[in-house]
Parts: C-alpha cells; sequence; structure tokens
C-alpha cells in the first residue's frame, strides 16, 4: 500500500502545473441567500487517458465565500472557506471554443453553524459541485455550476444549503 501512494504520489507531482487561475462567482442559493465566492487555482493536472474518462484535468481550489441572507439592516452573513480536487472534462464545442463539465467533492468550514434560518449540524461542511465551463479563449472562462455544501449526515441536523454559479474564471 505505501508503494502504491508513493508512486501515486509521485506522478501528482509530476504532472503539476502552475495553473495560476482565479476566479469570482456569482451565488444564488435558497431564499434570500445571495453571495459571491473567490476562488484561487494554484496548480492543475493533465491526466491522461484514463480509464472510461480518457483525457482529463484535475484542479485544485481553494475559495472564500461569503453569503448574506435576508434584507438590510437585519441581514445575517456566514463566511466559508473551502479546499476542492476538481476533475474537469471536455465533451463538445460551443461556437468552436471547448465546452467541459466539471466535477468536485471538498472541504469547507464555515463561520456560523447556523445560516439562513437553519441549523447546519456542524461548522465543518462538504462542497460538492457539478458545472458546465465553456472555454472563453486561451486565458478565460465562463461556468454555470450547482453547488451543495452539507455535512453529509456526519452530525445532526443535516439539512444543507444549495446554490447556482455564475463563474468567470482567469489564467494569468
Amino acid at each position: 500500500m505505501k508503494k502504491i501512494l508513493l508512486v501515486l504520489s509521485f506522478l501528482m507531482l509530476s504532472l503539476q502545473v502552475q495553473a495560476q487561475v482565479v476566479a469570482i462567482d456569482l451565488v444564488k442559493g435558497e431564499g434570500e441567500v445571495l453571495g459571491l465566492r473567490l476562488g484561487y487555482r494554484p496548480v492543475e493536472w493533465h491526466l491522461a487517458e484514463i480509464p472510461l474518462l480518457g483525457d482529463a484535468q484535475l484542479y485544485m481550489e481553494v475559495s472564500a465565500n461569503l453569503w448574506r441572507y435576508g434584507e438590510e439592516p437585519e441581514y445575517e452573513s456566514n463566511l466559508a472557506v473551502a479546499l476542492s480536487p476538481v476533475l474537469v472534462k471536455q465533451f463538445s464545442t460551443l461556437y468552436d471554443r471547448a465546452l467541459y463539465w466539471e466535477f468536485g467533492i471538498g472541504f469547507s468550514l464555515l463561520n456560523k453553524q447556523r445560516f439562513a434560518g437553519k441549523d447546519l449540524g456542524s461548522h465543518y461542511q462538504f462542497e460538492d459541485r457539478v458545472g458546465l465551463i465553456w472555454q472563453l479563449h486561451s486565458k478565460a472562462q465562463l461556468a454555470l455550476r450547482y453547488m451543495h455544501y452539507s455535512n453529509a449526515g456526519l452530525q445532526k441536523p443535516n439539512p444543507g444549503l444549495d446554490f447556482l454559479a455564475l463563474s468567470y474564471a482567469y489564467r494569468f
């Protein structure tokens, strides 16, 4: 087992590419929840010939999410920081530009356990995402994604939070 982990670690490090991508997302949650999400992707890997997937990419994203619920002056806010590995695969083109799907499951830490009228059960949550990415040009992407935050039933209650996000990412 140690040998397998060592080989996998070596392969991941050897395939590492400095990505330097920043992203800004506008997020809409349930009810009156709105937010802003800032993401940074310091590294990405090109994964060649994965069984059943073929050619794909994997990137790590660290993000800060600021959510707001309600109207001023009585609104409440919550801050979440997250680390997520995200798998990306091109499946088509749109106007001669690549179209990708993405899927990721990461970890997040919320500032407040209670938010938007819900007891989320824990400050620790999983950040799940599925989305579509459209490559605008070599340095920019536009994405539409669904994101779900949940403690995966590790604590009670576990109502979760759901978001739709519109994202713009730029590679430096």
